[in-house]
Order: structure tokens, then C-alpha cells, then sequence
């Protein structure tokens, strides 16, 4: 397996295990509970590094 599709682990820790530790409710963040805060702030990162995997796939080139 590539090493750049690794970077795949990290959008998967950022939701599943980021989850555990930010499961709280008291810091409201951009108007949203934090936990609903990092749940769609990891949608974003997670396009924008399947986007990097994707620049840096060699298949990719032309």
C-alpha cells in the first residue's frame, strides 16, 4: 500500500476517535454544540486532505 494513502487513517481518527475525547456539549462553538462543531469541521478537513491524496497520487498524472 502507498504511504500517501495513509493519510487516509486520519480524517477516520479525527472522526471516530476525536469523537471519544470532544463528546461535550457545554462550549458552544460558531453557535453549535463543540461536538456537532468538530463533526462538521472534520467534513471539511477530510475533503481537503482526499484532495491532497489525490494531487500526490502518482496514477493521477496524465
Amino acid at each position: 500500500m502507498k504511504a500517501i494513502y495513509w493519510l487516509g487513517m486520519i480524517p477516520f481518527l479525527g472522526f471516530v476517535v476525536g469523537a471519544l475525547f470532544t463528546n461535550k456539549v457545554t462550549p458552544y462553538v460558531l453557535g453549535m454544540p463543540f461536538f456537532h462543531f468538530w463533526i462538521v469541521l472534520w467534513s471539511f478537513l477530510t475533503t481537503g486532505i482526499l484532495w491532497m491524496i489525490y494531487q500526490l497520487d502518482p496514477a493521477n498524472r496524465k
